[in-house]
């Protein structure tokens, strides 16, 4: 069987996912939804990736394992996030509705349909570590494996001490230095990327493996450019004022590393 059949399945049913949910979202008036439906979405794939492609059953189960307990974790964690601030919806989306003024329905179609296809894209990876018949694990995979547990066991932590922060009553105008927040002003999408990396990795231990390096990159040039760190830091320093600038002259953007002077 060739890479092909599973791919083409996975879009169709995750354009017809994602043309469901923005139903759903325009009746509760609230896009954050495709966040949820983005982060899920990884799971249906990589099942019917394992059970549709011929490799080794155990490098399957293996991989199906690990992106489904990472989609199910973000997942569940992006929707308690919406579901808690609804009906305020998400500053990103509500940027877009007046950037994409008179012309919103239009365009939000297409960038739902748009948050399915790069799920497909990106989890190229998956489809050739299951597409691969050797059995035995191989270095890189045990090597990308490890990479995914730090990548998933740091996200996690980080979007913990952010919670525990936010449920302070003192919090409210403050700025998160608490645990990783201390050495990243986005640990978690610093722990995101290493995820993806992890994958990539994995896939390496497969013919034609390096190709799903477009993972990691597409993935650090979103969150470095475009959806990630520019959207957030511009409704921080809307909302926070200068105590996020400050924050901005001591600690890193992304990549961990000890607090500088700011002045």
């Amino acid at each position: 069987m060739s890479l092909l059949p599973p791919i083409l399945w996975s879009l169709g049913i995750l354009c017809g996912t994602f043309a469901a949910g923005l139903r759903l979202a325009r009746r509760l008036d609230n896009y954050g939804l495709v966040d949820v439906l983005w982060s899920y979405g990884f799971m249906p794939v990589v099942l019917l990736a394992a059970f549709l492609e011929p490799g080794w059953p155990a490098r399957r189960a293996a991989l199906a394992a690990m992106v489904a307990l990472w989609s199910l974790r973000l997942g569940t964690h992006v929707l308690l996030r919406v579901v808690r601030s609804h009906p305020r919806e998400d500053a990103r989306y509500a940027q877009l509705r007046r950037d994409w003024a008179g012309s919103f329905a239009i365009k939000m179609t297409g960038f739902f349909q748009l948050q399915a296809l790069s799920v497909v894209i990106l989890s190229l990876p998956f489809f050739l570590a299951c597409h691969n018949p050797a059995p035995g694990f191989r270095a890189p995979e045990l090597a990308g494996a490890l990479l995914w547990l730090a990548g998933v066991a740091g996200e996690a932590l980080a979007d913990a001490q952010l919670a525990a922060f936010k449920r302070d009553p003192t919090a409210r105008g403050r700025v998160c230095q608490a645990g990783l927040w201390r050495f990243s002003r986005h640990p978690n999408y610093f722990f995101e990327w290493t995820t993806w990396v992890g994958y990539f990795v994995f896939a390496c231990g497969s013919p034609w493996g390096w190709l799903g390096a477009i993972s990691p990159a597409c993935i650090l040039y979103l969150l470095l450019r475009v959806t990630g760190i520019p959207l957030t830091e511009e409704q921080s320093v809307r909302s926070k004022g200068e105590a996020y600038r400050q924050y901005q002259r001591t600690t890193p953007a992304f990549l961990p590393w000890f607090p500088r002077s700011g002045k």
